[in-house]
């Protein structure tokens, strides 16, 4: 039986990359050994997480059990819990937003404020949230160690070559050949 949880939480630290990264490395190797996928949403405004986990019910269960008992949260609040017939965000072992660095017009589109504050929230539009950043690309994927630093790699839906040929406007032999009359 798969399950989606949806919870917000504060960190009791400041949210900075050095955190984050930290978070994102455990996660990983946690949720590929346990079968779980899901998006980790930070803002260091409020210090706020946002995150969706999906899987089976055990073990998403117990690994919301963890994150209850972890000192680096507070305020942790389930937003949402339901049985799913499939995972909306399957490729991602846990991808990850930083919402400082996304156009404060996408979050006030599902919000009261343009600063994330999943607390005001209702479960269904921090979920249409998440979905959104997902489909913009704004998820970026696992963290790269290099050296002493980190560096994610940003994963987008659009090959680069397509992209590029849409800024350009140059049309595609295939999808926008002229009509023909």
């Amino acid at each position: 039986m798969l399950v989606r949880l949806l919870y917000a939480s504060r960190a009791n630290a400041p949210v900075d990359e050095a955190l984050v990264a930290s978070i994102l490395e455990k996660s990983h190797a946690y949720n590929a050994a346990h079968g779980l996928t899901g998006i980790l949403c930070t803002s260091s405004e409020g210090n706020v997480f946002l995150q969706v986990l999906e899987g089976g019910r055990a073990a998403v269960n117990e690994l919301y059990g963890r994150i209850l008992r972890d000192p680096r949260h507070t305020d942790v609040t389930l937003l949402d819990y339901a049985e799913i017939g499939e995972r909306r965000f399957a490729t991602w072992r846990m991808g990850n937003v930083n919402l400082n660095r996304v156009n404060r017009g996408t979050v006030l589109r599902f919000s009261e404020t343009p600063v994330l504050d999943p607390f005001q929230m209702s479960g269904k539009c921090a979920l249409a949230l998440l979905e959104e950043l997902m489909a913009s690309a704004a998820i970026v994927s696992a963290v790269t160690l290099i050296g002493s630093q980190s560096r994610p790699s940003v994963r987008t839906r659009t090959p680069s070559r397509l992209q590029d040929r849409i800024a350009s406007g140059t049309p595609h032999p295939q999808f926008d050949a002229p009509s023909v009359r």
